[in-house]
């Protein structure tokens, strides 16, 4: 058994910047953007990483949880923060 792991964090920060997670980052916000209909906007950006956010008009999603919903559908877990 195990007693410690030992991370090698330059390893996974050379990950988390790569393309190949930008671009699964991209295709999951379009995913979430698919299911929340077509008033949804996708901006995909990069900071020290690869990143992308969805939007809907607020009335939607404060009425009808369209982005809740969305993100659901692409199976994506939705929790409250604390």
């Amino acid at each position: 058994m195990v007693d410690r792991v030992r991370l090698n964090h330059a390893t996974i920060a050379k990950i988390l910047k790569s393309q190949g997670v930008a671009d699964l980052v991209n295709r999951a916000a379009r995913e979430v953007a698919a299911h929340a209909g077509e008033d949804a906007d996708v901006d995909e950006y990069t900071t020290d990483r690869g990143a992308a956010s969805v939007a809907v008009p607020a009335e939607q999603q404060a009425i009808e949880g369209a982005l809740t919903r969305a993100a659901a559908a692409a199976s994506l877990e939705v929790r409250q923060r604390p």
